[in-house]
């Protein structure tokens, strides 16, 4: 007579999948060779890891069920294979361990079972839920690209993600969408990072991971940005940085400054206009400054006498 894989288990032949699923993670942990050194513990281990092999596949579990030990080994012919039976004969691979971190995940599924200080915790009387260790799985971190125009005013931005979360089942996952939410604040930073906590992919396991989205500016046609200030880049003619002119400059919220230069403007020179700049993040009442820059024009070449007429307008 033929081993019985649904005793070794511990389930009846109605059992579920949830139900084979529950019982190898109980009895595996239970005689895994690490926790378990009494005599008989790793046939045992070995034995639910076959067991485990069968049952849990669709094919091998059917010819299991109408055949036996004998049909799910010899193999049974094409025309017996209906309802997804497995025709080949199996060949159970005689390596428990890589069954037991297949179905609870990591090359070392039981580390996860022990302190940081390498000392054991009582899973006797708990399953995974007294180990009193999960491990929280990196934070997963993404880039979010923002105009300047949605730092400046705010905006809202709807984010898609695909996460793999738990069943009700406790041990079975699918992939499922969400959306999450950005409120973006006027006066956000280049890297401000916004956490969504353990949105990630979900485990028996694992706790999981934070998700984190970190702010990226766009570049700007006319502006760039330094902290709470704003730079505008004028360009200009020499006859213009020596005799004044008026800078015409278009803000971010659609308005027209006119700003007189009544300066010589030098390499170095620029000009402040105090709050016409990003709004303040902690203080969106006030906003940073308006910073013009300036690129000047020089003549590639003067003629004799333009060349006399500027030596005696700058004579002193």
């Amino acid at each position: 007579m033929g081993r019985d894989y649904y005793a070794a288990l511990e389930i009846n032949r109605n059992a579920t999948d949830a139900d084979i699923k529950k019982s190898y993670r109980r009895l595996a942990l239970k005689y895994h060779p690490q926790n378990n050194n009494k005599p008989g513990a790793y046939e045992k281990f070995n034995e639910l890891a076959e067991a485990y092999d069968v049952l849990s596949d669709p094919q091998k579990k059917a010819t299991y069920d109408k055949f036996g030990e004998e049909g799910l080994k010899g193999g049974i012919p094409e025309e017996a294979g209906q309802n997804g039976a497995w025709t080949a004969g199996y060949t159970y691979p005689e390596n428990p361990e890589k069954i037991f971190r297949q179905f609870f995940g990591g090359d070392n599924p039981f580390a996860d079972f022990h302190t940081k200080e390498g000392h054991e915790v009582n899973i006797a009387f708990g399953g995974l839920r007294g180990r009193g260790v999960k491990k929280q799985d990196p934070p997963i971190e993404r880039d979010l690209h923002l105009a300047l125009e949605d730092l400046f005013y705010g905006c809202t931005k709807k984010i898609k993600i695909s996460r793999r979360v738990m069943n009700e089942d406790g041990h079975t996952s699918s992939i499922r969408d969400k959306i999450l939410t950005i409120s973006v604040k006027p006066g956000w930073d280049e890297g401000t990072r916004i956490t969504f906590p353990k949105e990630g992919d979900q485990g028996p396991n694992n706790i999981p991971a934070d998700i984190v989205f970190i702010v990226r500016q766009k570049s700007h046609p006319r502006f760039t940005r330094q902290n709470d200030n704003l730079i505008y880049t004028a360009h200009i003619s020499l006859e213009k940085a020596l005799t004044g002119f008026f800078v015409e400059v278009e803000t971010l919220d659609s308005r027209f400054l006119s700003i007189p230069i009544n300066d010589i403007v030098h390499p170095s020179y620029s000009k402040k206009v105090p709050e016409e700049g990003m709004p303040v993040a902690n203080c969106p009442n006030k906003r940073g400054n308006l910073i013009i820059q300036f690129v000047v024009y020089f003549p590639q070449k003067l003629s004799p006498e333009r060349k006399r007429l500027i030596k005696q307008a700058l004579h002193t």
